[in-house]
């Protein structure tokens, strides 16, 4: 009796650790920065509200400070790899600009993320980075570019 209950409770965890796990993968963000998520256009209007907005402490060279973060280069890098954009977007939203935080609309923040993806040399797309946060948390940020997928 002790050996069926047993069995029965291996084989149980097994089948909801098997369903956890397929779950976490329909989760996984499928894409990322480097598939090209936001345009030139949307970039350039970033870069003019970042000059306006985020530059002051972050810096025209966006390095940071002693407080502020870094949004480029590897201190950015380091800081939001393995994260989505959504959970940059939302950090950005509700915190800053730091003398007023939710000042910026949902589009401006979107294309304040646009102008940080474009100084870290993210490539362009063809579509405009959206304002929505359950969409841009179904897109990674990647510190390094993935291998292409060899589907052979």
């Amino acid at each position: 009796m002790r050996f069926k209950i047993t069995a029965l409770a291996i084989i149980g965890l097994t089948a909801v650790g098997t369903y956890y796990s397929a779950l976490r993968a329909q989760d996984a963000p499928s894409r990322s920065v480097w598939d090209g998520v936001y345009t030139q256009e949307q970039a350039e209007r970033g870069h003019s509200l970042y000059t306006r907005n985020c530059a002051s402490c972050h810096g025209d060279e966006l390095a940071g400070g002693d407080v502020p973060p870094p949004l480029a280069g590897s201190g950015f890098l380091a800081n939001w790899n393995g994260l989505t954009v959504g959970d940059l977007f939302e950090r950005i939203r509700r915190s800053m600009p730091q003398d007023d935080p939710g000042r910026l609309s949902r589009q401006q923040n979107a294309d304040v993320v646009a102008f940080i993806f474009s100084f870290n040399k993210f490539p362009v797309g063809k579509t405009e980075l959206p304002h929505d946060t359950e969409l841009l948390k179904q897109i990674r940020i990647e510190a390094t570019k993935p291998e292409p997928k060899n589907d052979k």
